[in-house]
């Protein structure tokens, strides 16, 4: 039976909001830790980790995220390990962020000045000491604005989710206008949210983008 969209139906889709957020947390606290460790294996003395990360990076980058979410969540049920769509969302999502937090945090780390690195060396700080005392401080103030512009591509992509079954701010719009056949108000709704999610986000990164540009000009 359709039934008209109303206040209910707009409740609804604005508490769906709460799992993009949720699922989006999730891939970024993943993420972040898996980028660090991409990010220093990318720029380290050993060559075989080197090169690891570097073929994980391409790998993640170069093919679909919603590719990525299908490898996770349908082969997982064909090797026999069952797995929901919201693990299955958290898994891909968090291996999607790792790759790229860890692509964005190593330009980072190569555009702290070399004379840092090597006045590090030269006072004989191993390579542990180094990166934690001086080449990483400078490289975070670097990634702040680059990191939140990613996060913003990050929850816009939760809702790829949605083709996996995980009802997230996509898929509640589907059921609802599924139920209602009120596409424009339904996707309206959804789109509204996504922007008050992210907008001020964007925001948030071109002021920090503009704020490291003055102080790189003084």
């Amino acid at each position: 039976m359709i039934r008209p969209f109303g206040w209910n139906e707009f409740l609804i889709i604005v508490m769906a909001a709460q799992w993009t957020i949720a699922l989006s947390a999730i891939a970024f606290a993943g993420g972040g830790v898996g980028g660090l460790l991409i990010a220093l294996a990318r720029v380290c003395d050993i060559r075989p980790l080197r090169l690891a990360s570097l073929a994980f990076i391409r790998v993640f980058q170069g093919t679909p995220l919603l590719m990525q979410l299908f490898l996770v969540f349908f082969g997982m049920n064909i090797l026999g390990l069952a797995i929901n769509p919201w693990i299955a969302a958290a898994i891909a999502l968090t291996l999607h962020a790792s790759a790229f937090l860890g692509e964005i945090w190593r330009g980072c780390i190569d555009a702290v000045p070399p004379g840092q690195r090597e006045a590090s060396t030269a006072l004989g700080l191993r390579y542990y000491n180094r990166m934690r005392y001086i080449i990483l401080p400078q490289a975070a103030r670097i990634a702040v604005a680059p990191t939140v512009g990613f996060l913003v591509q990050l929850i816009k992509g939760t809702s790829l989710a949605a083709i996996i079954g995980f009802t997230e701010l996509t898929r509640q719009g589907q059921i609802i206008n599924n139920a209602t056949f009120s596409p424009f108000m339904v996707f309206g709704t959804v789109a509204a949210i996504y922007f008050v999610l992210c907008w001020p986000l964007s925001l948030l990164a071109q002021r920090m983008e503009n704020k490291f540009s003055r102080a790189t000009q003084r």
